[in-house]
């Protein structure tokens, strides 16, 4: 018997720390050689669901733990695989705590991780072991890490994890592995009598029936409010698939209901679609569609399949609910023809009691079915057509009717409508309507995040936030307000694809993407806290102010240039001055070595520090780095303003009020002293205060007006999305 490993291609973590394992083998020089089959399943053995690796040896021995696997190789091959009795603390803790697809809990453990791989390029010593290929393995093979590594979020495992990367028997193992699946699923497919691919769109998708230069895609916002962040997503998907395909684009208007909608909302959803860089084909209104809605509502009645209802409110709702029939299901052609045309279309006393209703299935299992409202009357003037009708098609009416008039070949929403898809194609089948593909995308969800418009608007009512445009909004405009940039944002978006599953993210994984653009081109400035800043008087210092020219960001050059004064009396924050001794040696960044002679308090503050410049001192044997800031006459008084959610309840269940979970304080507050420098900024520029954070500068220095910069969240607190630091 031969060595043989096989593995579960479809598993949720592919085995990638016994497949590098024995890539290291089969490339070393010994006469073994360890064939790899992938298996086309998320198990590879049908009586454990859970086994995604299996190893058999020569001994007739097999196994299916992956830990045992690795222990085993390494036993075997001890020169290929060092370190095992060392390794085995972390090999556990790789398989046990990093495969975990929980952003939080994975976070917490990573820390550990950076820890131990500070000042470390190995595990153990000081070159691979059986520790290295597990973490690496497992790291590479959980989806939740790839943000993580890309941002930096733990710089020593990054680093760590880079390193190895660039050595063939990691990252080109992994990518041969890819390679092999791809075949195995394209010969599978081959073999099942499959239909030969001519395109495929990136997301590991296929849109039935899609066709090169044939797809129309669609994006239909109501403007009843602003963009979020889940219409984003919406918005940014269909653009893809259209642009994937080489087809088009509609950004079309659900207008109809005139009690909801204005121009407002209309105005603000084309320029944040503009910012987010989508840019509609064409642009169209559901109200352009009124007389063909209305003509095909009518030939709907004639068919027998709709029929006007006076039924009370809440008794039509119960009987929807129990699956009664209305009484009046059974009205005439001719009663309802008249009620629609003459009575409802008019919005007479008797139209206004009356809705109309397609005639599906009162009974049916999917309540989607149960003769849902089609047409309603409302008074209220159209901002577009005014009051030239007084009844409208509901979106469950209009969206399907009019995607199939206007072209559309692909519908494109989130999976909350699943159970209306069955309605949808209904009503197209019904009335002889060119066919539409549906393909459902699960929901982006943030915890203690709400996306109701009639929610978010409850919040602007109240004063709760001061617009539609407050960074503590999930509106497009809400977090760009706060920092967020439309590359970072698309990104994300990207980044989620058109997976069906519904997520519940936490804001931490946005912001560690956008922190990914901002990083490399955000401008260093330095700050110091106003609240007991304190002065150091450096004793051998500048006779005079001096003057010089630094880079405003020391890895990109292009970001331009900042005037940096020297003087003889600096400010430093009172926590790094509360954490000196006398005698001690300090850095102040950017400067040189300081050693501080006598620190001067009253009670447990600081008031002030006498220090003397100790420029030839060694920087790398401080343990303190600190900032500073010239206690000039030019120094500017700034105020940081950071945020928190608005509900204290990560996700909200059905039947809780909201209400009951709002946070009682969402705003914080804080004076700060900064360079001069920030007079020249512009509203909106993205910034850095060096140990202090990313900030957006929401109002520019004039004379008379503190500068006010919202903190930027870095996607390094996963619990709150904006926690105080």
């Amino acid at each position: 018997m031969s060595f043989s490993l096989s593995l579960a291609s479809k598993a949720p973590f592919l085995a990638y720390p016994a497949l590098i394992a024995v890539g290291f083998v089969n490339s070393s020089d010994n006469d073994v050689s360890i064939p790899v089959e992938f298996i086309d399943e998320k198990s590879v053995d049908s009586s454990n669901p859970n086994a995604i690796v299996k190893l058999v040896t020569p001994e007739g021995k097999t196994y299916f733990d992956q830990v045992e696997v690795l222990n085993y190789l390494a036993e075997k091959f001890p020169a290929i695989l060092p370190g095992q009795k060392e390794s085995q603390e972390w090999v556990k803790f790789a398989l046990e705590k990093l495969a975990n697809k929980n952003f939080k809990e994975v976070s917490v453990e990573l820390e550990k991780l950076d820890a131990h791989l500070n000042f470390r390029s190995f595990f153990i010593g000081y070159n691979y072991s059986l520790a290295d290929i597990a973490t690496w393995g497992v790291l590479k093979s959980n989806t939740v890490m790839a943000s993580i590594l890309k941002n930096e979020v733990c710089i020593n495992v990054t680093r760590w994890y880079n390193f190895l990367s660039n050595d063939k028997r990691f990252e080109g193992i992994v990518e041969n592995a890819t390679k092999s699946i791809v075949e195995l699923r394209k010969n599978l497919k081959s073999k099942a009598g499959g239909k030969k691919e001519t395109h495929k769109a990136n997301f590991e998708i296929d849109l039935p029936n899609a066709k090169i230069g044939e797809v129309v895609t669609r994006f239909p916002p109501e403007p009843s409010g602003y963009l979020h962040i889940g219409h984003a997503k919406a918005a940014i998907l269909n653009e893809y698939f259209a642009h994937a395909y080489k087809g088009k684009l509609i950004i079309r208007f659900d207008d109809t209901n005139p009690t909801k909608e204005k121009v407002e909302f209309q105005d603000s959803i084309i320029e944040d679609l503009a910012l987010l860089g989508i840019k509609g084909d064409k642009i169209t209104y559901s109200s352009d569609y009124f007389d063909t809605m209305y003509d095909l509502a009518i030939k709907m009645i004639k068919l027998g399949k709709a029929y006007c209802d006076d039924t009370p409110l809440e008794k039509m709702r119960e009987e929807r609910m129990v699956g009664d029939a209305s009484a009046r299901r059974e009205r005439s052609v001719e009663e309802n023809l008249k009620i629609f045309t003459e009575e409802m279309k008019n919005g007479t006393e008797e139209g206004l009691k009356n809705c109309l209703r397609a005639k599906i299935d009162y009974k049916a299992l999917n309540k989607a079915l149960r003769d849902p409202v089609i047409y309603r009357c409302n008074l209220t003037p159209h901002h577009r057509t005014g009051t030239q009708w007084k009844m409208y098609p509901t979106y469950d009416f209009c969206v399907p009717t009019v995607d199939s008039i206007e072209g559309v070949t692909h519908s494109l929403r989130t999976n909350e409508y699943r159970d209306r898809n069955p309605q949808y194609e209904w009503i197209i089948n019904t009335l002889g309507l060119r066919k539409v593909d549906i393909w459902d995308f699960g929901r982006v969800n943030f915890v203690r995040t709400l996306l109701s418009k009639r929610k978010l608007q409850w919040f602007v009512d109240k004063q709760f936030v001061s617009n539609w445009d407050d960074p503590r909004f999930p509106t497009i405009r809400g977090v760009r307000r706060r920092g967020m940039t439309v590359e970072g944002l698309r990104n994300f978006i990207i980044a989620q694809g058109p997976s069906k599953n519904i997520i519940n993210l936490d804001w931490s994984v946005i912001w560690a993407l956008n922190k990914k653009v901002i990083d490399p081109v955000a401008p260093r400035f330095t700050a110091v806290d106003a609240a007991n800043a304190v002065p150091v008087i450096l004793l051998n210092g500048p006779e005079s102010n001096t003057v010089e020219e630094k880079p405003k960001h020391k890895k990109n050059p292009e970001v331009g240039v900042k005037k940096v004064i020297y003087s003889n009396k600096v400010l430093i924050d009172q926590e790094d001055a509360a954490s000196f001794a006398d005698n001690e040696e300090v850095t102040f960044m950017d400067w040189g070595n300081v050693i501080v002679e006598k620190i001067h308090k009253e009670g447990d503050i600081v008031k002030s520090i006498d220090a003397k410049l100790h420029l030839e001192g060694d920087f790398r044997k401080t343990s303190k780095k600190v900032t500073w800031l010239a206690d000039t006459s030019d120094k500017v008084e700034v105020e940081l303003i950071d945020f928190d959610h608005l509900i204290t309840k990560d996700k909200l269940e059905e039947g809780d009020d909201f209400e009951d979970f709002l946070t009682p304080q969402t705003e914080f507050h804080s004076k700060a002293i900064a360079d001069h420098n920030v007079k020249s900024l512009k509203a909106g520029d993205i910034i850095q205060f060096e140990r202090k954070g990313y900030f957006r500068l929401d109002q520019p220095y004039a004379e008379g007006k503190t500068p006010v910069f919202f903190t930027i969240p870095d996607g390094k607190t996963v619990s709150r999305y904006g926690a105080k630091k």
